[in-house]
């Protein structure tokens, strides 16, 4: 049985249309109010329609004879998304909780007295209670055969039509919960978002790591270069700044002798907006002892294998995003800054790319914003983020990061100038960003002295001097590594999305008028 037109007004229907169908709802809530029938709280369930139709859902092996030997009765509830009213009998979709339609088959002299006529004038978005007996159409549609209704909630407002949907981008984030009910893929975005976290939790699990929760406001912001969002403690009468980074307390933990931890956090920056950026977004981060960055890469690589491959339709390790197939089950690639910038400009190769003068006349050759206080390190990565960045397509490890850029890594023992840290790119972004981590206390301090000083020049991103935390490094952490994941960036990845508004439930929008 296909789903037939409702009665209510499509889409595009004018705000006077609309409010005329909410008015005659709220006349049929007041009317169910006065009856004392209003909202009831007593229906049960004992089974949703996904389970119905796994289990009965084969004709071959559950036709109709088979269904009418069951005896067994389900109770269902679910929102009406469509229904053919036939003077006796009518067709019902409704769709529950599980995500998916179930055909329910009405007929008035199967009901208590009353119910069918009561039904007749429910509407399309009203929840429903169901219970009866599964039946076969005579198209073969699995459907209950009902021998008891029930309205559950009165829907006030129309949805949109199902064959126009929720169509308009920003009505959809900002009404996600409709968006929920018309549109079924973004359904299915969210819940492979919940299977990515639970992959990567098992995975660290059984690696012996443990997780932790650190502070979501802090005295002083630190473990990234990014603006702070500031807010104001009453009580203690001292602004605090919204994490942008769980690092600084991670590695306290790992001081404090905690040698394997993680934390699934939230970190909130105050910068732009765009279809990779939301000013609050979720990141893994994990510090393990007695590792180096080069132990990172290895248990990046299995760690993403193994997610991908547990998600549906992904087991093969291949991953289609925007046209391209992303290869997750070869071995991921390694390269280092200066080996990328010259792969793609090989017109550099001339250039001594430490040379800060000759540098910046490459980057404003190629169009490049350059800041006279740049050392050599900000220019190259200048370069590499804004043309070599976007075609680093399948999943490549980069390495060789000049310590310029880099505050919290460990130097390069065979250069000093570098940093032991990677990061990995696929379909053109940065996913994961991990390194050695500087446990030598002095040399951290020169760090934030010079962050401080980039603050005082203008910076608004450079990091505050953290007292405390030098206080813990001073105690000793072991030699160490650590790593960010964005976990947005890889759902988004993961679900062909092309923007990281179309993973969160509720992204940040401009208030409405």
């Amino acid at each position: 049985m296909t789903e037939e037109k409702s009665n209510d007004a499509p889409a595009e229907a004018s705000a006077a249309d609309e409010n005329r169908l909410i008015a005659e709802r709220r006349g049929k809530l007041g009317e169910l109010r006065e009856a004392g029938q209003a909202y009831p709280n007593d229906w049960r369930t004992d089974t949703e329609a996904s389970a119905l139709l796994k289990d009965y859902g084969d004709e071959e092996r559950w036709p109709q004879e088979a269904l009418a030997d069951l005896e067994q009765q389900f109770s269902l509830a679910g929102r009406i998304v469509s229904r053919r009213i036939m003077g006796k009998a009518s067709f019902v979709h409704i769709q529950d909780g599980s995500g998916e339609r179930f055909q329910l088959y009405l007929r008035r002299d199967d009901l208590p007295e009353g119910v069918y006529q009561a039904f007749k004038h429910w509407d399309i978005g009203d929840i429903i209670g169901v219970r009866g007996s599964l039946m076969r159409t005579r198209t073969g549609e699995l459907s209950l055969h009902a021998s008891e209704l029930r309205l559950l909630v009165k829907s006030l407002r129309p949805l949109p039509e199902k064959w126009h949907g929720l169509t308009d981008q920003e009505m959809r984030y900002r009404q996600r919960y409709v968006d929920l009910i018309v549109n079924p893929d973004v359904r299915r975005t969210f819940e492979i978002r919940s299977r990515v976290v639970r992959a990567i939790r098992r995975f660290l699990d059984d690696k012996g790591f443990l997780e932790v929760e650190t502070p979501m406001m802090h005295h002083i912001p630190g473990g990234a270069t990014a603006r702070p969002f500031v807010t104001h403690h009453n009580a203690l009468g001292i602004d605090l700044y919204l994490r942008v980074a769980p690092e600084l307390h991670l590695k306290r933990l790992v001081v404090g002798g905690l040698e394997r931890v993680y934390e699934i956090n939230r970190n909130f920056r105050n910068e732009g907006v765009s279809t990779r950026h939301n000013p609050e977004f979720t990141m893994l981060e994990f510090y393990w002892a007695h590792a180096d960055y080069r132990d990172l890469i290895e248990l990046t690589q299995d760690m993403l294998r193994s997610v991908v491959t547990s998600l549906p339709d992904l087991s093969a390790g291949q991953v289609p995003y925007q046209g391209e197939q992303i290869d997750f089950a070869a071995g991921f690639r390694q390269v280092s800054v200066t080996e990328a910038v010259l792969e793609h400009y090989p017109e550099l190769a001339d250039v001594d790319l430490r040379n800060t003068p000759r540098l910046a006349q490459a980057c404003r050759s190629l169009d490049l914003h350059v800041d006279d206080g740049w050392g050599w390190g900000r220019l190259l990565m200048e370069l590499f983020e804004h043309r070599v960045e976007p075609l680093l397509i399948q999943p490549t490890f980069v390495t060789g990061y000049p310590i310029e850029v880099s505050p919290l890594s460990r130097r390069n023992d065979q250069d000093p100038e570098l940093a032991d840290r990677f990061e990995l790119f696929v379909a053109g972004r940065e996913i994961a960003n991990g390194f050695s981590e500087l446990n030598d206390p002095e040399d951290q301090a020169d760090r934030f002295r010079a962050q401080v000083a980039a603050r005082d020049a203008g910076d608004h991103e450079a990091m505050h001097f953290d007292h405390d935390y030098i206080r813990a490094l001073e105690y000793g952490m072991p030699p160490a590594a650590g790593e960010g994941i964005g976990i947005d960036r890889l759902v988004m990845l993961l679900t062909d999305s092309a923007s990281i508004r179309d993973v969160l439930l509720f992204p940040y929008l401009r208030p409405e008028q």
